[in-house]
């Protein structure tokens, strides 16, 4: 087999052309670990999007529920993220009602349209499951809208309203995260 001749290698950059001798042009080894060192050092700036979901998010509630089982009841629940745009959480409730004494498990979904806090306020869909009970037991699905206001110190009040089992209405107090709901 013939051998292909070979052709000189070029540099992209001529050091004569650009008046830097050879030696100016190759940065020495002691230059690149020291760059390499306050790259892999340098304090970085998460941007929002990047900023990790909040740890668990606490909230304190009344609701009132309507129909042949009306009652108001006071709650409180906790929520965990799943994602940036979804927490899950669960309230339980406990008040006077049409049967007595009555209370509430909800297991619920909430997606905020508004995760990073970029408006003062901002809607929310909720969805899940309930349970209440009182002389009867009954269990429903939920379906909500709200909408959650700007913090007010450590807290971000909200207000519900939607159906499961029946109509209901309901106020949040919720902890507040400083960049995120």
């Amino acid at each position: 087999m013939p051998r292909a001749a070979k052709t000189p290698v070029r540099p992209l950059l001529r050091p004569d052309a650009a008046g830097l001798s050879g030696n100016q042009l190759i940065p020495s080894t002691a230059a690149l670990v020291l760059l390499l060192v306050v790259a892999l050092t340098a304090p970085c700036r998460a941007l929002p999007a990047q900023t990790p979901a909040p740890p668990l998010q606490w909230e304190v509630r009344l609701d009132a529920f309507t129909g042949d089982a009306w009652a108001i009841q006071a709650g409180a629940g906790i929520s965990a993220p799943l994602g940036t745009y979804v927490r899950f959480g669960a309230v339980g409730g406990i008040g006077p009602g049409a049967d007595g004494l009555t209370g509430r498990t909800d297991l619920i979904a909430r997606f905020t349209l508004d995760p990073f806090r970029d408006k003062r306020w901002a809607p929310y869909g909720v969805g899940g499951v309930s349970a209440r009970y009182g002389a009867r037991t009954r269990t429903s699905m939920v379906l909500m809208a709200g909408v959650e206001g700007p913090p007010m110190g450590r807290v971000a009040p909200a207000i519900e309203a939607g159906f499961g089992g029946s109509f209901r209405v309901g106020l949040a107090l919720r902890q507040a995260f400083a960049r995120r709901r």
